[in-house]
């Protein structure tokens, strides 16, 4: 059993993870969360979420729980610090931890990687300018991002009443053909139950928050043989992505 930790924000879409535990043999997926103080989807609120002093709060929990790696599942918690502040971030998290350590954001760039796409179309719920932020992020990891969609919510609670259709609609927008994957960013959005139809639609990767941010903890854990075909390109077999 490979145990994967993460410090959840809140209460919007966390029954994303016990969905992927079903389908992932042998992998638990323990949740503590923090406090989210103002869910709104600004950059100074996103900040205080992202805090240090929140996110070791939890890490005691974590530790008991048997977890093998750490996750800070946020993704706007993460890349609104910008690339040098998430990374501090995580730095100050492992230590805090005594684990290895990243967050979404971070798992976004590996899984990019990782299914080898280079150019990416964003599908945020955000607002314009933090959806930018992100962009800027995957840019100073080397990401081309060839276009982006805002959805303009104002809140993660708005966000996490989102159902299926939205969400296809969003990413069949988003969509460019330069792209090669679409990333949908918020750990607020449940996505982990339509992955399938996300990436029928647009016939490419479809890398999502609660996803990428079990993988990334997966990766971390050493774990890299966790499979399902319902969880997208990322968890199919790489044998599989060529046909």
């Amino acid at each position: 059993m490979t145990t994967v930790g993460l410090l959840y924000p809140g209460h919007f879409a966390e029954d994303d993870y016990p969905r992927m535990e079903t389908l992932l043999t042998g992998v638990n997926v323990p949740i503590v969360h923090t406090a989210t103080g103002d869910d709104a989807l600004r950059a100074d609120a996103l900040l205080e979420r992202g805090s240090v002093e929140r996110l070791s709060a939890g890490v005691e929990e974590l530790r008991l729980s048997g977890a093998e790696s750490v996750v800070w599942a946020s993704t706007g918690g993460s890349f609104a610090y910008g690339w040098e502040g998430a990374q501090e971030q995580i730095r100050s998290l492992a230590v805090a931890a005594g684990l290895p350590a990243s967050s979404t954001s971070f798992g976004f760039v590996h899984a990019v990687r990782e299914v080898g796409a280079a150019r990416v179309a964003v599908a945020a719920t955000y607002p314009e300018d933090v959806t930018e932020l992100f962009a800027r992020f995957l840019g100073a990891a080397g990401v081309e991002v060839v276009g982006s969609l805002a959805g303009g919510a104002a809140t993660a609670a708005e966000v996490a009443g989102w159902g299926p259709e939205r969400v296809l609609e969003l990413v069949r927008a988003a969509d460019r053909p330069g792209a090669q994957a679409v990333l949908v960013p918020d750990t607020a959005l449940h996505t982990v139950g339509c992955l399938p139809e996300l990436e029928a639609a647009v016939g490419k990767p479809v890398l999502t928050a609660n996803q990428v941010t079990v993988w990334e903890g997966l990766r971390l854990a050493e774990r890299r043989g966790a499979w399902s075909a319902d969880l997208g390109a990322l968890f199919a077999r790489k044998e599989e992505w060529a046909e």
